[in-house]
């Protein structure tokens, strides 16, 4: 199966203080083609720790490796009164962000140049990712923690799983 193709890291400017902070959040899936067998799993959540120079695409990527995800879809994040909001801020792909452009959608900005950083996340905050936009696999992203020191080691990385995966697919024999 093909799985998404890894870009080049691009590294933003740290913050106005000089250093890169470290962000963690919780990432909990709220709607999907969720089979049977997993629909009983009252929560599945996966918690990332990111850094604020690294993009949204590297918190897609993160997101789809701790989810078990194989096949690459179009995504967004939104940023909005909620995770599903229709009139929230949306960071797209590239390729939505030019067509979107030229149909005076105006998206907010593009997930590949968008640092962790420059979105002014505050613990407590609260965003959408949809991934897929055929099957609709929703999530909600909570800001659990925002730290000042980054320690060493590679960035992002899960930190706690909760509930096992669903197949990506519903009718999946997994």
């Amino acid at each position: 199966m093909a799985r998404p193709r890894k870009s080049k890291e691009r590294l933003h400017e740290p913050t106005d203080q000089g250093h890169v902070r470290l962000y963690t959040l919780e990432v909990f899936l709220i709607s999907g083609p969720v089979s049977e067998k997993f629909a009983k799993n009252p929560v599945i959540s996966r918690t990332i720790q990111i850094r604020g120079d690294q993009t949204l695409e590297h918190l897609h990527r993160a997101i789809f490796d701790a989810f078990d995800r194989r096949d690459a879809h179009m995504y967004e994040f939104q940023f909005g009164k909620g995770p599903m909001d229709p009139k929230a801020p949306r960071y797209v792909l590239p390729n939505a962000f030019e067509t979107e452009m030229d149909e005076k959608k105006s998206p907010a900005g593009r997930v590949d140049q968008t640092s962790i950083e420059s979105l002014g996340l505050e613990v407590g905050r609260s965003f959408g990712y949809w991934f897929d936009f055929g099957d609709d696999w929703w999530h909600q992203i909570n800001v659990e923690a925002i730290e000042d020191m980054v320690p060493g080691g590679k960035f992002p990385k899960v930190i706690k799983r909760v509930g096992k995966s669903p197949p990506q697919y519903a009718n999946s024999d997994e």
